[in-house]
This record gives C-alpha cells, structure tokens and sequence, in this order.
C-alpha cells in the first residue's frame, strides 16, 4: 500500500503593517481669476482674499518669484501692483501671476491689466476708478506687419545714387 506523504506549508513571515501616512489635505481658498493682455505677453492672474497684513507690501509672486525680484527696476514694480495702491488694498490680497510672452514692460503691463480685471470681478464698485486710471482697458497696439519689398514694416532699403 502506498502512503502519500503530506506536504507541510511554511508560512512566510509577513511584513509588518507600517501606518499609513495620513496627508493633510489643502483648504481649497477661494480666489478671482482673470487673464490680462499686452502686446504678445499674456498674464493669468489668480488674486486671493486675505486678512490684512502689517506690512506695506504687497504680496504679489509671479512666476513663483516676488515681483520684486522678477522686477528688477522701481518703475516695473510700480506698474505691477498700481491697481492695488490706487484701490488703496495693497495689503488685503495675494496674488499669483503666471506670464509668458512679450518683453519684459509688455509682461509688466499685462499683470498690471489682469489684476485691474481680478479687482473688479472681486467688486464692481471698483470699476470706475480703474477704468478712469486706463488700467481695465487692454492696449490694443500691436507690431505692424512687414510688407514686401522693404526691410521691416516701414523702412525701405537704403537708397543709393549709382
């Protein structure tokens, strides 16, 4: 008679069950969107509530840089946060900006349009004191087309006697 031999199973040590980390999730904070224009420099504009502040400045990061040193001179600085200082709310909003495109004015004056446009879709009463400072409109100017025949849009080669 044949006897089958019963096989015995090991068990493997199992890895101990380590706790899961738990992540903490981000308070989604509500904030006022907009996109503002300047020649070829596009700006997308996110500009956030806040409580105020102490500090004067105005905590404005563009392209994940303070402005100031995304800015390097005083007049680009002024430009980008005027919409602030003329609705005197410097220290009541953070805003992040991500722009592309365009010389570095262009880049300047686009911010600048975007956040006019953020502040009045956060309140419309400030509308009339943007729009009066020129800040809601978008500078419609662009670079005119080359024509054929000359150099750039305008100049014509250089004349020559003989």
């Amino acid at each position: 008679m044949v006897t089958k031999k019963k096989s015995v199973k090991t068990k493997k040590a199992l890895p101990k069950k380590t706790p899961k980390k738990i992540k903490e999730k981000k308070v989604a904070r509500r904030y006022y969107e907009s996109v503002g224009r300047r020649k070829q420099a596009i700006a997308r504009v996110r500009l956030f509530t806040c409580q105020p502040f102490e500090d004067e400045k105005g905590k404005v990061l563009v392209n994940k840089k303070p402005y100031d040193v995304f800015f390097k001179t005083f007049e680009l600085q002024e430009k980008v946060i005027s919409p602030l200082k003329k609705m005197k709310s410097l220290n009541r909003f953070e805003a992040t900006v991500k722009v592309k495109g365009g010389g570095i004015l262009g880049q300047a004056e686009a911010i600048r349009h975007g956040l006019s446009r953020s502040l009045v879709k956060f309140n419309p009463d400030f509308s009339k004191k943007l729009k009066k400072a020129g800040f809601i409109r978008r500078d419609p100017r662009k670079k005119e087309r080359k024509k054929p025949g000359l150099k750039k849009a305008r100049r014509g080669p250089q004349w020559s006697k003989r």
